[in-house]
């Protein structure tokens, strides 16, 4: 078997505000992509990360329903330095996102904080310790 990891999908209620989200986070993806039903952004690498609002997903699969709950899954973004990770989370938590983890100094020697996107995803934003 030669199957290689391509990408991560996200599944979202409203994309407008998903995208929008990710664009603070330094995601360069196109204003017109607000209204699409899909959207493909290819991070360095070559990795994708992939939205499609709830719709399409039901659009081949109608038994598919909203998860309940959280958890399952985060994105973790890394920062240039301690002081970014508290610079985004507030401007995020600012702009109204839900804050989780407010920044701290882990045992594992990182600056850490995580925050959840407009549908509930973990966003782990680290930095190595100064």
């Amino acid at each position: 078997m030669n199957a290689r990891f391509d990408s991560i999908g996200l599944i979202v209620s409203d994309m407008a505000a998903s995208l929008a989200f990710y664009r603070r986070l330094g995601l360069d993806i196109p204003a017109g992509a607000d209204s699409e039903p899909h959207v493909e952004h290819a991070l360095p690498g070559g990795t994708r990360i992939l939205w499609d609002t709830e719709e399409v997903i039901r659009s081949f699969d109608p038994d598919w329903t909203r998860p309940q709950g959280g958890g399952r899954a985060d994105l973790a973004f890394a920062c240039d330095s301690p002081d970014e990770v508290d610079r985004v989370y507030e401007e995020l938590v600012a702009a109204g996102y839900a804050g989780h983890l407010k920044p701290f100094d882990a045992v594992w020697g990182q600056r850490y904080a995580t925050l959840h996107d407009p549908d509930g995803v973990g966003v782990s934003l680290f930095a190595a310790s100064a």
